[in-house]
């Protein structure tokens, strides 16, 4: 009997401890799966955390230049930013001496983009440079000037067609996009032209032409930034058209708010496009994204965006003069000759034209590109 209810006992001794460790069990299972939720929970919130940074860095890098914190005051010495680089003066003619120091590379070049605008855009038709003259010249008689002379007319036809847009035959969807094509090759060739020239190296047009054109879509991608960022200048333009039109600025206030309004908007536009142009520039140095050149660009006009601005109001300052200077007396050349009949139909004054406004192309890529040299070269302390 002993036995039997020691047997007897074994078991229920047994299955007690199968079912207390089958609680256990379940009571580890059930803790396991909490602390598991628990755990998976701070898992999510850290992993969405990680991709948030790792988007922002990727987006604005933490090596990029910061001079201005939210919601804290910046003082001048935080954010002034020195640059040491050549005078207006020294720059204006360093981009002319650069030029016609390879002229065996840039007058080809010249040549071809003049003959692709030619095929591509048109040539201003003689008659139309004719019928700036005859009213000019009708203008001049009916407000009792009489004969004003050859070089007044000439400056006069030269304003009237260049503020005109009659340098083209006419102006539509297909002739803008031949346009920005034809400009691109130009800034393209003529940056991979300097590059290599100014590296010492000895180089080909025809490898230029071949080989500049690789960031073309890259170029395209920042133009298309640029665009954008013209956004507030395009709304300006919307808004003094309509307020032209309701003679909304015939009041002294409404006048004052559209002149500060047009302050903003060009500002707004004038600080984007600022660090958008030498992207322009940078963009064409091979294996950099479009995204990458904006940052640099960024970086560089971090606190010298009017310093540059002054570079690009003399850079238009010396396009005037240079224009002036070539232009008056090829038209008062051309004035000259038309008073035989033999020369009557010869458009002189339309290829001069086109030729200067390709030069001027060349001149504007050389002109910032240097700046952009000088700027990289340059090391912050």
């Amino acid at each position: 009997m002993a036995r039997k209810t020691s047997k007897k006992s074994l078991k229920k001794t047994a299955i007690v401890s199968k079912n207390e460790k089958g609680t256990v069990r379940k009571k580890h299972q059930a803790a396991k799966s909490s602390t598991k939720k628990k755990f998976s929970i701070k898992r999510f919130f850290s992993w969405v955390k990680e991709k948030w940074i790792a988007l922002k860095n990727k987006i604005v890098s933490p090596d990029r230049v910061k001079l201005h914190k939210s919601f804290k005051r910046s003082y001048r010495e935080d954010y002034r930013r020195e640059i040491e680089v050549p005078g207006i003066t020294y720059h204006a003619l360093k981009t002319f001496k650069v030029i016609f120091n390879n002229w065996k590379l840039f007058l080809p070049l010249l040549i071809i983009v003049v003959v692709m605008a030619i095929v591509f855009i048109g040539l201003m038709n003689e008659s139309t440079f004719q019928q700036f003259q005859q009213v000019l010249n009708q203008t001049t008689e009916q407000m009792g000037y009489g004969d004003i002379g050859y070089v007044a007319k000439a400056g006069l036809l030269l304003i009237s067609t260049v503020t005109t847009g009659g340098l083209s035959s006419a102006a539509n969807e297909t002739n803008t996009i031949f346009g920005v094509l034809i400009f691109l090759i130009i800034w393209l060739t003529t940056i991979f032209i300097l590059r290599h020239r100014l590296a010492g190296h000895n180089i080909k047009l025809r490898d230029a032409l071949y080989n500049s054109l690789t960031p073309m879509i890259s170029s395209f991608v920042v133009f298309a930034i640029a665009v954008i960022q013209c956004i507030p200048i395009f709304l300006l333009v919307i808004v003094y058209s309509a307020a032209v039109q309701t003679d909304f600025l015939s009041t002294p206030l409404y006048a004052l708010a559209f002149f500060i309004f047009a302050a903003v908007m060009i500002i707004l536009s004038g600080y984007l496009l600022s660090s958008s142009i030498i992207a322009f520039v940078a963009v064409s140095a091979p294996g950099l994204y479009p995204m990458q050149a904006m940052h640099t660009s960024s970086d560089l006009m971090m606190g010298r965006r009017v310093k540059f601005i002054i570079r690009i109001i003399s850079l238009l300052l010396v396009l005037t003069i240079t224009w002036v200077v070539v232009m008056l007396p090829l038209i008062v050349f051309d004035l000259l000759m038309k008073n035989f009949e033999w020369a009557a139909g010869i458009p002189f004054v339309p290829v001069c034209l086109l030729v200067m406004t390709c030069f001027t192309g060349i001149y504007i890529t050389a002109y910032l590109y240097l700046y952009y040299r000088w700027m990289l070269d340059y090391e912050e302390k």
